[in-house]
């Protein structure tokens, strides 16, 4: 074995004896299988993958059927779902066969299923003759290309008002790095081995639960000695009145989060491996959270449940918002349907701030308030992404952006030199750092909208980082609960 070894890192044709006494060169088998098996696949260069398409070739081409160069034919994109192109002389037959049209025949049969309950375009009403402007969304290259149109003054004057904002709004968010007792179980690997491990993740998962915990939606059972817990609120008449609590996970993937809340306390919740236990009963939506009614799904109905997600990118945590608070929050809403369950409490990790749209945004309100436009918004999203680009191998607290600004300001300014000329060359030329600590602050104003808009709902609410810099940049933690939850449950008693 150890001259076998040796021959194949050499790269040496190896001669293996089959057992019959036939010899044969299985290197030189190899590399023809893998000749021909590549001679079959399609020629068309996928640059985004930075490979060939894999897909086998038409008889006589070298290109498949959906790269096939056809000098007669136009490329149309597929009217339900854009992300893919069918030629214009098949685009009939396309749709029938589509396979989003299926999905979406199949989710419109659904009593849950209500498009754009939760899209917005939100609650200020001075925005509603906006409403076919704001269809349009607005991708990162748009915004950078409206951020470098802007003059030199006009971005340094946003940029100033940024750091006013930032200074007077957001100078309270907590650092509350949570790892409950009850989570030991997985931050130790005492867990089912087979179950996918990362660190980083599992960490993120635990803060998320011990942040809950320390917010009194999750509380330690007194009981158990193994530290697990159960469902709690402030009020402990809810628990005998409400034995069913459910737990939804928000963007849930493969569910680990929720996994991992199961392995450590002890709540009766609503893949794979959660499927093995006994205790649980999972329902898994397939569905896009904009088109979600919660009042309508028949498994909540007169349940109190708590509403999770670990990275909710961009309009998803908004959309996820009003679909968790929709009786109070958006117009378009049933006011003939009476609520059929209620939030007892919600943690939201919020990310990819740099895809927030106007349109989707939970409190443009507050935005508009503060000075800024929708052009200024899209502009303040876009720089959030600066916030994840620079070395996160050490932490900054937010409490030092403004001096970090200060000091870096003191070197260069944001005025024009002599030789800048644009917008593009101002930002080309500060520090990552400064781009980082810009980014920072971005984000924390447009999740601070989100904190106001929870807090004028009646929710108790706060925004934390629930984990270092160093482990996540996507760093910032929305916490929720109801103050009276023994008012919804007589409504829905009633």
């Amino acid at each position: 074995m150890y001259g076998a070894a040796a021959a194949e890192e050499n790269g040496d044709d190896l001669q293996v004896d089959g057992g019959g006494g036939e010899m044969r060169r299985w290197r030189s088998k190899v590399r023809t299988v893998q000749g021909k098996k590549m001679a079959s696949h399609c020629k068309f260069w996928l640059p985004k993958k930075k490979r060939f398409c894999a897909n086998t070739t038409l008889h006589n081409s070298s290109f498949c059927g959906n790269h096939t160069q056809r000098l007669d034919a136009r490329w149309v994109p597929c009217p339900i779902d854009p992300s893919h192109s069918v030629l214009e002389e098949n685009l009939e037959s396309h749709l029938n066969r589509c396979p989003l049209m299926k999905r979406e025949l199949s989710l419109s049969c659904q009593p849950f299923y209500q498009r754009g309950i939760n899209a917005g375009p939100g609650d200020d009403e001075e925005n509603e003759g906006e409403e076919e402007e704001m269809v349009t969304t607005f991708t990162s290259e748009m915004k950078r290309n409206a951020v470098y149109n802007m003059t030199v003054s006009g971005f340094s004057e946003l940029i100033a008002k940024i750091k006013l904002v930032h200074a007077s709004i957001c100078n309270d968010i907590q650092e509350s790095y949570k790892i409950p007792e009850a989570c030991r179980i997985w931050t130790n690997r005492e867990v089912d081995k087979k179950l996918p491990y990362q660190e980083k993740h599992v960490l993120q998962q635990a803060s998320i639960l011990g942040n809950l915990e320390e917010f009194r939606v999750l509380k330690k059972s007194s009981s158990s000695p193994s530290g697990t817990g159960e469902c709690c609120d402030s009020n402990n008449e809810l628990e005998s009145n409400a034995d069913h609590s459910a737990v939804i996970e928000f963007g849930a993937g493969r569910g680990y989060l929720t996994q991992m809340l199961a392995d450590c306390y002890a709540i009766k919740k609503a893949d794979r491996s959660l499927r093995q236990k006994e205790s649980l009963v999972l329902e898994r939506l397939r569905i896009d959270i904009e088109d979600l009614d919660l009042n309508a799904v028949e498994s909540l109905k007169g349940v109190g449940y708590t509403a999770i997600g670990k990275h909710l990118c961009g309009p998803a945590t908004d959309v996820t918002l009003r679909c968790c608070i929709r009786q109070n929050s958006n117009k378009n809403s049933d006011s003939q349907s009476p609520a059929t369950c209620y939030m007892r409490g919600l943690a939201i990790a919020t990310c990819c701030h740099h895809l927030c749209q106007w349109r989707h945004y939970i409190n443009k309100k507050y935005i508009l308030d503060l000075g800024f436009s929708k052009q200024d918004f899209h502009a303040i999203s876009w720089f959030t992404s600066w916030a994840v680009d620079a070395d996160h191998s050490s932490d900054f607290r937010v409490a030092d952006f403004p001096t970090q600004l200060q000091i870096s300001n003191e070197k260069k300014t944001l005025c024009p030199d002599s030789e800048l000329v644009g917008v593009g060359d101002v930002v080309r030329n500060m520090e990552a750092i400064e781009r980082a600590v810009l980014g920072y602050m971005c984000k924390d104003i447009i999740d601070a909208g989100r904190l106001m808009w929870a807090k004028s709902r009646g929710l108790q609410s706060e925004l934390v980082n629930y984990v270092p810099i160093s482990i996540s940049p996507e760093n910032r933690l929305l916490l929720a609960r109801n103050k009276r939850p023994m008012v919804w449950l007589q409504k829905l008693s009633t």
